[in-house]
């Protein structure tokens, strides 16, 4: 099922509308993000360099943010157009952040055409900590402009403040996996 984006009202964008899906399976983790509005205007970098990097939210990136519906701490991943991406496993709200090791290159890949650009990886979740039972999930995009000027997507923002961390970000449910 795919979900609407919405931009954070403190922020402008070029984006006319986003739009994620994520697709859970026993072993994997499918997300892809369709971005709409004038293309041309976005800072997208071309497909070039699939490694683990940290700090990809300072430029175009989208993530998924995934917390088990019981226990404590969360997953965050992150992709770049370029192929660059991360995983890291959070104790709680923002804190205890590591690096999830296990975790091994999801395969980004990404297209332009006219006004859309789409974006998809599937990450192996095999090996990776508390991922079992259902899912809260948030859903979210950082869009950089060619001016440098970025706007916050996401499928639930908070009511007081930008923060894709924050619990109310959590607003989607996915059963665990069968």
């Amino acid at each position: 099922m795919r979900h609407a984006l919405t931009r954070h009202p403190s922020s402008a964008s070029p984006a006319a509308a986003i739009e994620a899906e994520i697709v859970r399976k026993p072993e994997s983790l499918a997300l892809s993000y369709t971005v709409t509005g004038d293309i041309g205007k976005l800072a997208i970098p071309e497909l070039a360099n699939p490694t683990r990097a940290d700090e990809l939210w300072k430029h175009t990136c989208f993530e998924a943010f995934i917390m088990p519906k019981q226990g404590s701490g969360y997953s965050e991943f992150n992709l770049s157009p370029t192929g660059q991406w991360a995983a890291y496993h959070f104790k709680a709200h923002r804190s205890g952040m590591s690096n999830i090791a296990q975790a091994s290159d999801p395969g980004v890949g990404s297209r332009a055409f006219g006004d859309r650009f789409d974006l998809r990886a599937i990450f192996d979740l095999r090996g990776l900590p508390n991922l079992d039972g259902p899912w809260k999930v948030g859903l979210s995009v950082i869009l950089e402009d060619t001016s440098g000027i970025r706007s916050y997507w996401a499928v639930k923002h908070p009511i007081d403040k930008l923060d894709f961390h924050h619990l109310d970000c959590f607003a989607l449910q996915l059963p665990s996996a069968e």
